[in-house]
């Protein structure tokens, strides 16, 4: 597998975890003393003035318990339905610790606070409106969720990573090809731990269709298929929706929802998830299910480090049955049915196929001896390249080593650049040409323009 998807990748920050390294600067600013060390010494000047100071077992890291010198520190900005989902699986993992929420909302701030307060008991969970404020006066937070809609993936990804935070990014990571090239650059330079929200990267079904691509059980592959959102199409809207009144700023603040899109009156049914299908804030049936499926087709390949150099126009309005190529030869079939689940993938060689889609009791495949190894196959995966199949775990154990992620920012990047170019393919109607190594189209000025998007003042990447 190509080096970002490697069992043993490059240190990102010289082997320190940024979980001990806040511990490290506070124990700088204390004299040296580590947490556990303060609270001994201020149990033992309790009980030298005759006033009883109990330390509970959990603060000392026992009784299974992580002490809070060890816990990761959480953080999230733009929790809805999705981002409540990440976030309640992110704490379930007992050395997390969530202590603040940024949202434009202040119905959202409000309920994540209510929903992290009640798992602690107290009522810590800090509250802020713009992530500006919230990166720069948290020093203690390690990492942080984002979890907007798809405009702002990629510009609080790379405000938090330059924060010195690392980052759970939802999908899609990117709008555009240019986004993608500044988060892996964002990534690289300030040495933080990315992970892109493509969680069947981390699932036992689609892992097992993977390993059996990779392992040459079925063959030369000629053909790997990636499921499309089937609602909406490519051709996404360039118009905007009618204005309303503006609700005061601490109830939705607009101007930040908006971001670095150009400025649009407000509506109501944008900020409650009507934003999608319109040019401004999304990607389109492509990238909705491909920045799923074509990362993991490319994962399975080998090739999560580039993306197809031949995307052909399929004379309709959403992408059935377009046909990109990679270079080696093998072919990504962009497909709106073919499977009875979400966000499938069908791999297909010499000697057989499997497909997958989210539901699947077990993977379908071409002969039932496939199957044999299923738990095998998962296991020593696992064991090869220490990754568990729970996404989030995979995004913490990589804090802590500073390995890379399964969906790591280049990963994300090469995924969507294909649903991006593919996007452009149908956007200009005519088949394209792409330079993986260069990142443009060849000879095509045009489409050479779309890999970017102006940002309004003052966002910027």
């Amino acid at each position: 597998m190509p080096e970002h998807s490697s069992p043993d990748p490059k240190s990102c920050a010289g082997g320190s975890t940024a979980a001990s390294a806040q511990s490290a600067g506070r124990a700088a600013d204390s004299g040296g003393l580590t947490r556990r060390q303060l609270l001994r010494r201020a149990a033992v000047a309790g009980g030298a003035l005759a006033f009883p100071y109990i330390v509970p077992g959990s603060a000392l890291g026992k009784d299974g318990a992580v002490a809070p010198s060890e816990r990761i520190v959480l953080g999230a900005i733009g929790i809805g339905s999705r981002g409540g989902s990440d976030l309640s699986w992110m704490l379930r993992e007992p050395d997390v610790q969530f202590v603040a929420i940024c949202d434009i909302r202040k119905s959202r701030r409000e309920e994540v606070k209510h929903q992290a307060d009640a798992k602690y008991g107290n009522t810590d969970c800090a509250m802020y409106r713009d992530p500006r404020e919230f990166l720069a006066e948290r020093t203690d937070v390690d990492a942080v969720l984002t979890a907007t809609g798809d405009r702002w993936h990629a510009l609080s990804s790379t405000l938090i990573m330059k924060s010195g935070k690392d980052v759970y990014s939802e999908k899609p990571g990117t709008i555009t090809v240019a986004q993608g090239q500044a988060l892996v650059a964002t990534q690289q330079r300030y040495g933080r731990v990315y992970q892109g929200g493509m969680q069947r990267l981390s699932e036992a079904n689609f892992t097992f269709a993977n390993e059996l691509l990779r392992t040459g059980r079925l063959g030369k592959i000629h053909t790997v298929r990636a499921h499309l959102a089937p609602w909406g199409n490519s051709m996404t809207s360039h118009n905007w929706l009618p204005a309303e009144p503006e609700p005061p700023k601490d109830e939705v603040d607009w101007n930040l929802w908006l971001g670095p899109c150009p400025w649009r009156p407000y509506n109501s049914a944008y900020v409650r998830g009507g934003w999608r299908d319109f040019y401004d804030f999304h990607t389109g049936n492509i990238g909705e299910w491909g920045s799923h499926t074509i990362a993991q087709c490319q994962v399975a390949l080998g090739l999560g480090d580039t993306s197809p150099v031949e995307y052909e126009y399929p004379n309709n309005d959403t992408a059935e049955g377009m046909v990109a190529r990679y270079a080696n030869g093998v072919q990504l079939v962009l497909q709106l049915g073919g499977w009875h689940g979400s966000c499938g993938v069908r791999f297909e060689g010499t000697e057989g196929w499997v497909s997958v889609a989210d539901g699947y009791r077990s993977p379908e495949v071409s002969s039932p001896a496939l199957l044999a190894d299923f738990g095998k196959l998962v296991r020593d995966y696992s064991a090869q390249y220490q990754r568990p199949m729970n996404h989030v775990r995979n995004f913490f154990d990589c804090i802590r080593t500073r390995h890379l992620t399964v969906a790591n920012a280049e990963v994300a990047h090469r995924a969507m650049t294909a649903c991006h170019a593919a996007n452009i393919c149908m956007w200009l109607k005519r088949s394209l040409k792409w330079d993986p190594v260069k990142e443009e189209f060849l000879n095509d000025s045009e489409a050479n323009r779309l890999r970017s998007r102006a940002m309004r003042e003052p966002w910027h990447m």
